[in-house]
């Protein structure tokens, strides 16, 4: 009714009406009304509905027939899909392999998802488009709860070491909890930690890294530490600091240290 661009809300509402009943939003609009931050700007509105309803795209709406329907949740008055539902819808539509990972690992860092959750919706959904978002959830479901954390669980992978364990808590001898690093190898009680400079940006937080790195010298545990953008531009490096240290790691007696998930 007034000579301007539809604002957002008003792009929903009329998606939704588009859609009819039991239309919800899902995909970039429904993770953004869930609260993550690490997701593209939104374009399109991506409704889904009952797959008997022949209803098609329009505009700037996308409608998705689906068999699969999930219970909406309702947020400000619009239903929208759970979120291991439109992280995936939206997953499926973009080609970025570090974005969908991003978004994959923020819904369950934020403990908005479970990973197994995630990965069941994947096996059962669409599979067009699913080849991104399999491999992006890989590390994932190994415990990586970061784009960060993922490169170096492939990184991991390449070096040919025995299997580590990702955000796991490890204590020493009397019960106190020492850390809890990116990656832990137990065998040889060896941590690794993927220490970003953004981390070390506040005095607070460059402060509890000293005080975590100091209770991993008290505890008698080797330590690694890696900047993430080496990762992917010394990829070769890195794995052979790797190797060196698990080495050294493996040299010393192991101290009493145990591990929790």
């Amino acid at each position: 009714m007034h000579p301007t661009e539809p604002s957002a809300e008003q792009r929903l509402r009329a998606a939704l009406l588009r859609g009819g009943a039991s239309a919800m939003i899902t995909g970039i609009w429904a993770l953004r009304r869930h609260g993550l931050r690490q997701i593209p700007e939104p374009d399109d509105v991506h409704i889904l509905i009952p797959d008997e309803r022949e209803i098609t795209s329009s505009g700037f709406v996308l409608v998705e027939r689906t068999t699969r329907l999930p219970d909406p949740l309702e947020r400000d008055g619009v239903p929208i899909a759970p979120i291991h539902r439109a992280v995936l819808d939206a997953s499926r539509r973009i080609r970025n392999f570090d974005t969908v990972q991003a978004m994959l690992a923020e819904s369950v860092q934020r403990k908005r998802c479970p990973p197994d959750r995630l990965d069941k919706e994947l096996r059962l959904g669409s599979q067009r488009g699913s080849a991104i978002p399999r491999r992006a959830l890989q590390a994932i479901l190994h415990g990586a709860e970061s784009v960060a954390e993922a490169d170096a669980w492939e990184i991991w992978k390449l070096a040919g070491l025995p299997p580590a364990e990702w955000n796991v808590r490890v204590f020493d001898e009397h019960g106190t909890f020492v850390a809890k690093p990116d990656a832990w190898c137990d065998e040889v009680a060896f941590a690794w930690e993927i220490d970003s400079r953004k981390w070390h940006s506040e005095w607070n937080d460059y402060s509890n890294t000293l005080d975590r790195n100091a209770r991993y010298a008290a505890g008698g545990i080797a330590v690694l530490q890696t900047l993430p953008i080496r990762l992917r531009t010394e990829p070769d490096r890195v794995i052979a600091e790797l190797r060196a240290a698990y080495a050294a790691a493996q040299r010393r007696p192991r101290p009493p240290l145990t591990r929790r998930p």
